[in-house]
């Protein structure tokens, strides 16, 4: 069933996305003072009462982008706009009304869309007075809210479901997958969301940086629900060049977190970047499950194998030698649907419960063929035991675990993926004194 929608739209700098926030009770959008930092739909899902909407935050309309996307912003709020059940019609009561509030009252009135006024940013009920110049936009009465000191967010919430009351509505679906696209700029990251969507769903522009939030991108496939995390281009540290950029990698580091499997972008026609291997260290770090994918493949065929280019990634990112590899050309959508079947692939490899008399086996087999010994005596694995999913966790009951240094549990780790069904997963094993 399809959820009803309601969009946020507003020209620069009213508090939409502060709005999105403050309804959503987190951070979901990038609340800046700079005007224009929100570019794509930024969605999220209100619920009250076993009743559901999808709320979207959107661009500022007649925002001049500094990066020459204004025309693409338009086009993702009309979307909004022209899918939506209500719209949210937001003002700045500090500013009055300004021209480009009644080009957007035009807009409103052309595609009869059914609004609700609310002007934004009146801190105290004095200002509640200055609101009445606004209902000369044709749209009643506007709501004084203020999106940062949740003033009137109740009665606006009650308004909207009120709106929504004759429309079907229940709880979205649970995803069956969270995917996470990573990568530094420009390396093709919402291109290959919008072939997966099969629509222009984030905006796609040669210009580097252009996406800012993290997008959840919800799509069904094969009667499951599955959100892609369109992410932010990562830059070197050193090139972060504003707080925008900074709550944009803190994001990417969220999704990572919160991904069931990470698809690391890499650009097969550059080389593999000081930014790429940071990732691909934090993906370690997090123990993520996590496929290569080597996005522009029709720029590098010519001059590269499949074999050759594996074996150069598998040395420049050592500890990601588990993670599969796939070639796409987004652009054209090649290899997208491949990739997805893998991923949904990976996740049931890194959700998989091995059976105790199984993975005991598997022991049974490491323990004759090798054993690191050191100055403290020689490690001994009594019986192991599989205590978590994604990441697979893996207990040993051990003599001492100090003897288990690093090299000896990569070696376990390493055969385990041999012996057992999840050799493209990462696995976290843990050591436990057996006498404790």
């Amino acid at each position: 069933m399809a959820l009803p929608t309601v969009a946020i739209i507003g020209r620069p700098n009213v508090g939409k996305s502060s709005l999105l926030n403050a309804l959503a009770g987190s951070m979901i959008s990038i609340v800046e003072p700079t005007a224009g930092v929100t570019r794509d739909r930024v969605s999220t899902f209100i619920g009250r009462d076993d009743r559901y909407f999808e709320l979207i935050d959107t661009g500022g309309y007649g925002v001049v982008d500094a990066d020459d996307l204004s025309s693409h912003i338009e086009q993702q709020i009309l979307q909004a706009i022209e899918s939506a059940n209500l719209v949210i019609f937001m003002v700045d009561i500090r500013d009055g009304l300004v021209p480009l509030d009644e080009k957007i009252a035009r807009l409103l009135r052309k595609g009869e869309f059914d609004v609700i006024g609310v002007a934004n940013k009146a801190d105290t009920a004095k200002m509640f007075p200055a609101a009445g110049e606004f209902s000369k936009l044709g749209f009643g009465e506007f709501l004084c809210i203020s999106a940062k000191n949740n003033l009137n967010k109740a009665v606006l919430l009650d308004k909207v479901f009120d709106k929504l009351s004759t429309l079907e509505s229940a709880k979205p679906a649970e995803p069956a997958m969270k995917i996470a696209i990573i990568g530094k700029r420009n390396v093709g990251k919402s291109t290959l969301v919008n072939a997966m969507v099969g629509s222009e769903r984030v905006i796609v522009s040669e210009t580097p940086g252009t996406t800012r939030d993290a997008i959840d991108v919800r799509f069904e496939k094969d009667g499951k629900t599955i959100i892609v995390i369109d992410t932010a281009g990562i830059r070197k540290k050193s090139k972060i060049a504003n707080s925008i950029e900074f709550y944009s990698y803190v994001r990417v580091t969220r999704s990572i977190r919160r991904a069931d499997v990470v698809l690391l972008l890499i650009d097969a026609a550059t080389a593999v970047s000081q930014v790429d291997k940071k990732v691909a260290r934090f993906i370690v770090d997090e123990c993520k499950s996590c496929i290569l994918v080597v996005n522009k493949w029709d720029l590098a065929k010519d001059s590269a194998v499949t074999g050759d280019y594996e074996e150069y990634l598998t040395k420049l990112l050592p500890g990601l030698k588990y993670a599969p590899i796939a070639f796409t050309t987004a652009t054209e959508a090649k290899n997208i649907q491949s990739v997805l079947d893998l991923a949904a692939e990976i996740f049931k490899q890194t959700t998989t419960w091995i059976p105790t008399a199984k993975l005991n086996k598997a022991f049974e087999i490491i323990k004759t063929e090798k054993i690191g010994g050191g100055k403290g005596g020689w490690p001994k694995i009594y019986y192991a035991t599989q205590i978590a999913v994604n990441p697979i966790t893996i207990l040993m009951f051990v003599n001492n675990p100090e003897l288990f240094e690093e090299n000896y549990r990569r070696f376990i780790i390493g055969r385990l993926r041999e012996l057992l069904p999840v050799e493209e997963v990462p696995i976290r094993l843990l050591a436990r004194s057996h006498r404790k």
